[in-house]
């Protein structure tokens, strides 16, 4: 399915009738569109699992319809009441995934036409409470390549009055920002669709704010992806609320896949990222000359322990035999 998840599809989707498959998180991780590093990171995948279960359970309990089915443990689908131990696998209902062609170097969405029901939104719904001044967003910014409404007054790091909405391609080699016009192009979905949609991103972003700050986190931004199941129906897709989807604050420090970026960002091999995209958007890993490195092991160890201390935290639940998170801040803010 990707670099992150592995995807076992038990019964196909068809236009009338949703499939059925096991999500499983692996310990890998992706930066920069790459694709799987060199590492695994100890625990990671279930402690996204973890994670996930928490918010989309919670997100049924509020009335929003979601792909989540249960825990598989062994032949079992469970609630995530009756799981007591780390798992790594859910079961999930799926929809039709319809990849865009690439035609005169551009990507054609025209697939998507007539599609009605049973379907993945091509796009990921992103949310800022705040912007922190690592934020990819800023460059964009600062280039002028900003194309949804903006507070004029906005700054790093400060809490926003109201949350921004913005959004991405989900199925391009790279992830590419557009507008809101795009996303009924690409899609062809209607303004009111896209205006439900939205209620829904401000909706469940509320509601991982108010999880974490019940225990302590900051939740400063977070990316959502929705489907049309087959009644025809906005729902609830993918993964939430996890350190891959959304990046959180604990005491200053930021808690989510940043911390890679951050160390990666000083290689020869991150340079290259960033000059093969500038020249070719699509087919940029080819221009890639060097290969990423291997984590230190002392970095690889602090963000195995802050995946699993946040699934801890957020689940209210000891599910790994970890530290908290106030005594993590120390390794979690060195450079390394």
């Amino acid at each position: 399915m990707g670099s992150v998840k592995d995807l076992t599809v038990l019964q196909k989707p068809t236009e009338e009738k949703s499939g059925i498959g096991h999500f499983k998180f692996s310990d890998r991780y992706s930066v920069f569109d790459w694709g799987a590093m060199p590492d695994l990171i100890p625990n990671k995948g279930a402690s996204l699992a973890i994670m996930t279960t928490h918010f989309f359970e919670l997100l049924k309990i509020k009335g929003i319809e979601n792909h989540f089915r249960g825990i598989v443990k062994d032949t079992k689908v469970l609630p995530f009441k009756e799981v007591n131990e780390p798992f790594d696998t859910i079961e999930v209902d799926l929809v039709r995934v319809f990849e865009p062609e690439i035609k005169g170097g551009e990507y054609n969405y025209s697939i998507y036409r007539g599609a009605d029901k049973n379907f993945l939104v091509p796009c990921e719904f992103i949310y800022r409470n705040s912007i922190p001044k690592e934020s990819s967003f800023w460059k964009r910014y600062d280039k002028g390549g900003i194309k949804i409404e903006i507070p004029p007054d906005i700054k790093p790091d400060i809490p926003l009055k109201e949350p921004i909405l913005d959004v991405s391609t989900k199925l391009e080699e790279s992830d590419r920002y557009i507008s809101w016009e795009e996303v009924k192009e690409l899609a062809h979905i209607s303004e009111e669709r896209l205006n439900e949609i939205k209620k829904f991103v401000l909706r469940i972003s509320k509601i991982i704010r108010e999880e974490c700050e019940r225990v302590g986190l900051i939740n400063q931004d977070g990316k959502f992806e929705f489907g049309i199941d087959s009644e025809g129906n906005i729902i609830v897709i993918d993964a939430i609320g996890t350190l891959d989807e959304c990046r959180f604050e604990y005491e200053g420090i930021t808690l989510s896949k940043e911390i890679l970026r951050k160390y990666y960002r000083k290689t020869d091999w991150y340079k290259e990222v960033v000059k093969a995209k500038e020249k070719d958007r699509k087919n940029w890993k080819v221009l890639v000359g060097t290969t990423p490195t291997h984590l230190p092991d002392e970095l690889l160890e602090v963000v195995s322990k802050m995946y699993q201390s946040v699934a801890n935290l957020i689940s209210g639940r000891e599910f790994f035999n970890v530290l908290h998170l106030k005594d993590l801040i120390k390794d979690l803010s060195k450079e390394y």
